[in-house]
């Protein structure tokens, strides 16, 4: 084990913490330290720290939209004023149209009383900014290490760890991602489809300001995204079919920015310039369950969704919120943190919400791709009228910040 496992007390079989997180992303982090906040002896195993973050480091390829309610848990954890003065970009507007219809709906924060919509944040400085609070919180961070064994007992979850070592905890929390081996040993079943495509991620500079606008069309081939970030640049997150996908990645940069001017209607003018490119698969995948004896599952081990809305991150954040809240309800009442009724109540609400909104950003991505006249008349009738209903589209935009 490293240095970063600063307690020895919780490895000794007999010791027992409340919270054992496992997963470091930027979900598992905000867990660890929303339940040590909330005063649960914690601790946090992952298989690595994340790497050092640094205003002088390129933009992560990896960004998140965090909408109010994300904005709203970092704030009470006491990181969200790193984040927001290292490189936040708020946004203002958002303006998304179908590229078959022509039809158009713009949500604006001022019509909600609001100065942003959200936030374009990389994923690396919120996990970076979570991580250096960790410690203060009283956070005992388990770095390197691999779960490879779970016992589920009576009173208390035991970890099993490739170098032998244990730890035990009254709860165990799983945020260790989409395939999650915690999941896997606790018997718990996923149910999903695969989209057949890649979304491809990089960084542009346009002709044209992004004017503090999130930026998205709707394509046969799947949606494209053009995110504001801090530095004038836009982040895009472009959805197309795998072997599509493929020929784009294979395309040199001047090819690249002509199809990508071309994808997006050139809508902030020609591409000029554009870092390397990543791209990765996508998958909606929910558990069939978000509990089982002595664990529970938050973030993309629970929903993993499709990037279209830009809702992951929120959501999983949002799992943290419902596990924080149900947890120190429980404590209060002088209950048993990870009785089974109590995780049930946390389940039951949060796999509800992800549920629905999980199957709603599929229901979209399936209408979009829609190409048949009659149909794509329909969509672009539907998208018009919820544009010109002002409180049908500020009760989606506030649901979508999650207010």
């Amino acid at each position: 084990m490293s240095d970063a496992w600063n307690d020895p007390a919780p490895r000794r079989r007999g010791h027992v913490l409340d919270v054992a997180v496992v997963g470091g992303g930027m979900v598992g982090a905000a867990a660890a330290l929303a339940l040590a906040r909330a005063g649960f002896s914690t601790a946090l195993v992952d298989a690595r720290e994340p790497a050092p973050w640094a205003v002088a480091n390129e933009v992560d390829l990896r960004v998140v939209g965090l909408a109010a309610s994300s904005v709203s848990l970092l704030h009470d954890l006491g990181v969200w004023h790193a984040v927001a003065s290292a490189r936040a970009s708020g946004y203002e507007r958002m303006e998304v149209w179908d590229a078959e219809s022509g039809a158009t709906i713009r949500f604006d924060a001022a019509d909600d009383g609001r100065d942003v919509l959200g936030y374009i944040v990389e994923n690396s400085l919120v996990q970076a900014c979570l991580w250096h609070a960790l410690d203060e919180a009283g956070v005992r961070r388990i770095v390197p290490a691999e779960v490879v064994g779970l016992t589920q007992r009576e009173d208390r979850a035991q970890l099993e760890l490739a170098d032998g070592q244990g730890v035990s905890a009254r709860l165990v929390v799983a945020a260790d991602g989409a395939a999650s081996p915690l999941r896997a040993m606790a018997g718990i079943g996923t149910h999903g489809r695969d989209y057949a495509q890649r979304a491809i991620v990089g960084h542009v500079e346009t002709a044209r300001p992004h004017e503090r606008t999130a930026w998205q069309r709707f394509l046969p081939t799947g949606p494209l995204a053009l995110l504001p970030l801090a530095d004038g640049r836009s982040s895009i997150v472009w959805s197309l079919p795998d072997a599509e996908a493929s020929r784009v990645l294979a395309l040199d940069d001047e090819g690249f920015r002509d199809a990508l001017g071309v994808a997006s209607d050139f809508r902030l003018g020609p591409i000029t310039g554009t870092t390397e490119r990543a791209a990765f698969p996508l998958r909606l995948r929910l558990a069939d369950r978000y509990d089982a004896d002595r664990l529970v599952l938050l973030g993309d081990a629970a929903h993993a969704v499709h990037p279209l809305a830009g809702q992951g991150v929120n959501l999983g954040l949002r799992d943290v919120v419902e596990l924080r809240d149900t947890l120190v309800h429980a404590r209060d009442l002088g209950r048993d943190i990870a009785a089974a009724h109590v995780l049930r109540r946390y389940a039951r609400r949060r796999r509800s919400a992800d549920g629905l909104d999980a199957w709603s950003f599929d229901a979209l991505a399936r209408v979009y791709a829609w190409q048949a006249p009659p149909l794509v008349a329909a969509r672009g009738f539907g998208v018009r009228a919820v544009d010109m209903f002002g409180p049908l589209k500020r009760k989606l935009a506030r649901h979508a910040a999650g207010l």
